[in-house]
């Protein structure tokens, strides 16, 4: 049990800030995770992983010479915000582009993918590659679709050895993705884990039986067997494995035993020493294996057996050197000390000097932000119990604390370009409010900013560009379609409307009204759908007959800003045909 603590909320703010301070000569923090110490070579690509706390090694335990260049780190088991993987990315480029890798996990996929739309909309490339190696988590034909566990050592390892011998970014991601593809992982549990100032674990498996198929977050397994032998679990752990054997597969496999928190090494010795075995007598050729703790979960009673297939080229990167507080392999030459300090704000970009036009809107995008924090705040208490339902109830006060943030955000950069009070509003919405709607909303306000721009006029362009860019952030993020039960359901009908009615010759406002109508029709039309994403996909049947959380919240907001955009203009407050029109 963790117990080592003052207040449990600050447990992965504090314990990232003493690991820091013992491995100075490694790692310096930066606002959202951690980066080298040390200088990494022009030009060089930057590495950079993540996820949440609560696993070390990973992932700031990875930072090094030959490995990662920087750890973007959430709180206990919780993705990083975007605005946290963005300035992490940004403080460890180098100038060879950066390429993230972490977990097939719905909120670190959000966030990651939006702090990915950012740098490379700030002209840094980006690339991505899930690691997906749980064999319990999805059958061989959805690859895609399985999890990530142990196996993020042996993706991170290829890649950071790559980017250490100056390989440029299209062949370091080509070789992060065969790792991946050719890495298998399975685990079982034999008791849950504890988050700290918990008073019970996150689940239980009955005395004498074991669970089969956990994951690292302290999920439960997928099936529970009774408690075997070490030669059994051996046996069950290999053969797993060997019968999910990718196709191209040769005879030389790295096999890492990974403890998960508390089993003790001796025990994890003892079990190595028969998967070896068992692994040479397939006609195996066992290379440079790991046996430790290397992907952990908190206290977790289980462990996990990882096997990666490898070729000449793989072998190559999976022997090279690596020095970083947690790993080490082989022999590397001492690296100088950053010669340029890094400070909290170093992934802050200087601010523009705002056109007329450009601060008008960003005036108008602070009283919109206002209306949107209003109309969430009416309706808080309707939309939790909506989500309810079918879901887990947060969507009221999730939504809530998202938009406070952003309305407090965008207030605070008033009188910078739309752009840059949408920046700001979309971070701090994606930070606050966490979970899948933080990401989404964050994103498509900060697409929304930078379609808009610094410009020195606006015209029904800028505001179809915006439109179209916010839809986009969302769906190329959630991967959500229509019909899904979800927010994209009210989204969609919105977009199309609001472009039908400029290409027809409306103004703004007028295709902003119609729009909203559209959105809250469709809101509602919902409730006869059953929801093909997020958590309510399982309790599809309850949720019949009620209309998705998401979906209607953006019909709220969608018809609220109509009615002030209307009202403003009825005013005659904001010129027409400059700022008003987008």
């Amino acid at each position: 049990m963790t117990q080592i603590f003052d207040n449990p909320a600050d447990f992965a703010d504090e314990a990232l800030d003493g690991f820091v301070a013992a491995n100075r000569n490694y790692v310096a923090r930066v606002d959202g995770g951690v980066v080298r110490s040390t200088e990494i070579p022009q030009g060089q690509v930057a590495l950079v992983v993540g996820g949440g706390s609560g696993h070390y090694p990973a992932f700031a335990g990875l930072v090094g010479p030959g490995l990662a260049a920087g750890s973007a780190c959430g709180n206990m088991f919780a993705s990083p915000a975007a605005g946290q993987v963005y300035r992490v990315a940004k403080a460890a480029n180098a100038g060879g582009g950066v390429l993230l890798s972490y977990g097939n996990y719905a909120g670190d996929v959000l966030h990651f993918g939006q702090a990915q739309l950012r740098l490379n909309a700030e002209g840094i490339e980006t690339r991505t590659v899930l690691v997906t190696d749980d064999i319990a988590s999805a059958p061989i034909d959805q690859l895609e679709k399985r999890r990530g566990i142990a196996g993020d050592l042996t993706v991170f390892k290829v890649a950071g050895a790559a980017a250490e011998a100056g390989l440029d970014l299209d062949d370091v991601e080509r070789l992060a993705l065969k790792t991946n593809y050719r890495t298998r992982s399975l685990g079982v549990a034999f008791d849950g884990c504890t988050l700290p100032g918990a008073k019970d674990p996150l689940f239980h498996v009955p005395a004498g039986q074991m669970s089969l198929g956990l994951g690292i977050h302290g999920e439960p397994g997928i099936s529970e067997h009774p408690m075997p032998t070490a030669s059994e679990l051996a046996e069950l752990l290999v053969s797993r494995l060997l019968a999910d054997k990718p196709e191209d597969a040769g005879d030389r496999v790295v096999a890492i035993v990974n403890g998960l928190g508390t089993v003790k090494y001796d025990e994890l010795f003892l079990l190595f020493g028969k998967i070896e075995k068992l692994l040479t007598g397939a006609g195996l050729t066992v290379v440079e294996p790991e046996c430790g703790e290397l992907v952990t979960s908190l206290d977790m009673s289980g462990l996990s057996l990882t096997l990666l297939w490898l070729d000449a080229e793989l072998e190559q990167y999976w022997s090279a050197p690596a020095d970083t507080p947690a790993f080490r392999k082989g022999s590397m030459a001492p690296r100088a000390p950053r010669s340029t300090a890094l400070t909290d704000d170093a992934g802050t970009s200087e601010v523009e000097q705002p056109t007329e036009a450009a601060a008008e809107l960003g005036q108008l995008a602070v009283a919109v932000l206002a209306q949107v924090r209003d109309v969430v705040v009416e309706h808080e208490e309707e939309l939790g119990k909506l989500d309810a339902i079918a879901g887990d109830g947060d969507h009221g006060i999730g939504m809530r604390r998202g938009v406070d943030a952003a309305a407090a955000a965008g207030e605070a950069a008033s009188g910078s370009p739309v752009s840059r009070v949408l920046l700001a509003a979309g971070e701090a919405w994606s930070e606050k409010a966490g979970g899948t709607s933080g990401a989404l909303w964050g994103s498509a306000v900060i697409a929304a900013g930078q379609a808009l721009g610094n410009r020195d006029s606006y015209t029904a362009a800028d505001a179809r560009a915006a439109v179209s860019a916010f839809a986009n952030a969302i769906t190329g993020l959630g991967k959500a379609e229509a019909g899904d039960k979800t927010m994209v359901d009210a989204l969609l009908p919105f977009r199309d409307a609001f472009l039908a009615e400029l290409d027809g010759g409306a103004p703004v406002d007028r295709a902003l009204a119609v729009a909203a109508a559209a959105a809250e029709s469709a809101a509602a039309a919902t409730a006869g759908l059953r929801p093909l994403k997020g958590r309510a996909r399982p309790l599809a049947e309850k949720s019949l007959g009620h209309p998705d959380p998401g979906a209607v919240s953006f019909g709220l907001i969608a018809s609220r800003v109509s009615q002030f955009i209307d009202s403003q203009l009825a005013d005659a407050s904001v010129p027409a045909g400059n700022g008003a029109e987008a």
